[in-house]
């Protein structure tokens, strides 16, 4: 009887303190203890070779340990000679892992300023691109970031191809367009007349199917990817040292003459930052319509983008430098 009333007694104390004292508050565990967040799965799609802002937005994405970068798929002019310049370039930062396919090849007119690197590379055949793409697009069905900073013809061949599988990426960033914004023209001030920007003008086709792809388009046009690289930091980035460091002082030198002190704009980097931190470049829904020179204007209508007209370019030039210096991913 004495254990029956002394069990009695533990039960009524137990009852009273669970009366009387307050549910603990389940606060957020700290940053270090939390799980991190898989990284999302990217394509790039990239005309490199031509300017030298591809090369940065690859390094910045080699560097971002928030993406996993399915592949590298190349576009515009001699597709297979960019894969081979993407090649090297991965060899040399030790990522070779990572696939190279060449794309849709097109007539070019420009100059392939970066094809003595790419020629260093041994020549390999490289496989379909808009093959690749669509395979990895049905093994992880909206799932996929397509990052895209050239001319759209691996895109536009992929929904020719396969409008179904295409509609599964998870969106498309593409650097690309000029809405209110035109080419600055290396001066400070922004030229406030819209002009056909490179890589639409390029394909204007290829842009007209991808905004009426049914994908989430997000695009990153002139008026927000005009953010120049000052010489200082120029400079800590040649005199850095690291594997990815030295690629690029080796691209910017053949992107470059000799005897001229060029100061990168990099369009392209923005969009690859975009897909990391959206922060940086704040878009809007709206609906743009491409003619066939290339000129991307807004008009009324349902949206079929998120457009940035206006990106944080400190915060973004942050960003890019602390990445491509760290020695390691981080």
């Amino acid at each position: 009887m004495r254990r029956m009333k002394i069990s009695s007694v533990v039960v009524l104390t137990a009852a009273i303190l669970v009366a009387v004292v307050p549910t603990p508050i389940m606060r957020p565990q700290p940053a270090a203890t939390r799980k991190a967040a898989a990284p999302q799965l990217v394509i790039l799609d990239t005309d490199i070779g031509d300017d030298i802002d591809d090369a940065f937005a690859m390094a910045l994405l080699l560097h971002s340990p928030e993406v996993q970068i399915l592949g590298v798929t190349t576009a515009f002019g001699d597709t297979e000679l960019r894969a081979r310049l993407v090649d090297r370039y991965l060899a040399a930062v030790h990522r070779s892992e990572i696939p190279v396919d060449a794309g849709v090849p097109a007539p070019a007119h420009n100059v392939f300023t970066q094809a003595a690197y790419a020629r260093q590379a041994p020549a390999r055949s490289h496989a379909d691109a808009v093959a690749f793409l669509l395979r990895e697009i049905r093994a992880h069905p909206g799932e996929i970031t397509l990052i895209a900073i050239g001319p759209l013809f691996n895109v536009q061949a992929a929904i020719a191809r396969d409008p179904a599988t295409f509609r599964k990426l998870k969106r498309v960033v593409i650097m690309g367009g000029s809405v209110y914004r035109g080419y600055d023209g290396g001066n400070a001030g922004a030229n406030a007349s819209p002009s056909p920007e490179w890589n639409i003008r390029c394909d204007p086709a290829g842009a007209r199917a991808l905004l009426a792809s049914g994908v989430p388009v997000f695009m990153m046009p002139l008026d927000s990817t005009q953010i120049r690289l000052a010489p200082q930091d120029l400079g800590a980035l040649f005199s850095h040292g690291s594997p990815l460091t030295d690629q690029l002082t080796l691209l910017y030198h053949q992107w470059t003459s000799p005897d001229t002190w060029r100061m990168p704009t990099l369009y392209d980097p923005v969009a690859a930052a975009y897909a990391i931190r959206p922060d940086i470049c704040p878009s809007k829904p709206m609906r743009i319509d491409v003619d066939d020179k290339g000129f991307t204007r807004p008009v009324s209508g349902a949206p079929n983008a998120q457009v940035c007209l206006k990106s944080d370019e400190k915060a973004f030039l942050d960003f890019l430098l602390r990445r491509i210096l760290a020695d390691e991913p981080h």
